[in-house]
């Protein structure tokens, strides 16, 4: 997952105005960082999407982002 793909997921996932919040503010207690720490870090960004998936209890066929193909096929 690109970094640009990640951004795209999580802003329609969240909305627009709240996904900077999520990436900002929300304690990804799988990673021990917030999702924008996680990637400075550099934890690729489909570790850090499933993280929030996780946690945000996401469904499983939302999973993949909105647009983005299943990476398993």
């Amino acid at each position: 997952m690109r970094l640009s793909e990640f951004r795209r997921a999580v802003e329609e996932e969240f909305g627009e105005a709240y996904a900077s919040v999520v990436l900002r503010d929300h304690w990804l207690t799988g990673l021990s960082a917030t999702a924008d720490e996680a990637l400075e870090r550099g934890v690729p960004a489909r570790a850090v999407w499933l993280a929030l998936c996780d946690e945000f209890q996401i469904p499983e066929p939302r999973r993949h982002g909105r647009g983005l193909l299943d990476p398993r096929e």
